[in-house]
């Protein structure tokens, strides 16, 4: 198995004690089902969230509770986690499927779960503070954009459902298809007397942000 772990942690700034958790961060359990990065990329998104929950604090000390969690969110997805990763051309190193025999095209949701994974890592290896200083560097230019708050279409129709209904939206998994390495998620949402609006995306929540907007769509035109 050559990885090329020198490059890696070249492009990271890190030299890792033990290597052995540098390359499970980039098994997925499509190469090796007992042996693979879950458990890491477990770890790496709490890691993540507390860091990035903590610099909020200390650059927003007085923006209310519900703000910075829409703040963090929005700086803690799949998708900022998959720039980041792309940022370091991680997908150059995760190990996937057949990829023992020939390379094949990798899917973002399994790219930013890898960088999700090298954070447990790199956490597990090096302790808080190196964990810290690797976060807040390489997700900088996403902090400093912070102060602009995108709020989402599935947290927009919580909102709306709550004041109008008192009640939450209802989601439902509708299927879930495709290769272990390439899975498509069908998901459902209603409201209280709506009908059902049915998204697809490659994550349960991918596919329950595109239902949520068809359905706020479908409110702005009535």
């Amino acid at each position: 198995m050559d990885l090329n772990l020198n490059k890696l942690e070249k492009k990271i700034n890190i030299k890792f004690k033990n290597n052995k958790l540098l390359i499970q961060s980039l098994i997925h359990k499509s190469y090796d089902r007992v042996n693979n990065n879950e458990k890491l990329e477990f770890l790496g998104d709490r890691v993540l969230g507390l860091v990035i929950s903590k610099k909020l604090l200390d650059i927003y000390p007085d923006e209310k509770e519900g703000i910075l969690d829409k703040k963090l969110a929005s700086l803690v997805n799949k998708k900022k986690c998959f720039d980041v990763a792309k940022s370091l051309n991680l997908e150059k190193f995760i190990l996937i499927g057949n990829s023992k025999k020939k390379p094949i095209k990798i899917e973002n949701k399994i790219i930013s779960d890898s960088c999700e994974a090298l954070i447990g890592a790199i956490y597990l290896d090096q302790g808080f503070d190196v964990t810290e200083n690797f976060i807040l560097k390489i997700w900088k230019v996403h902090i400093n954009s912070s102060a602009v708050t995108f709020i989402d279409s599935k947290t927009k129709l919580q909102e709306y459902s709550l004041k109008k209904f008192k009640n939450l939206p209802v989601y439902k998994l509708l299927d879930n298809s495709g290769p272990m390495h390439k899975p498509v998620f069908k998901v459902g949402v209603k409201l209280k007397n709506s009908k059902l609006f049915i998204g697809s995306g490659k994550s349960k929540k991918d596919a329950q942000q595109k239902a949520a907007t068809l359905l706020l769509k479908n409110l702005e035109n009535l």
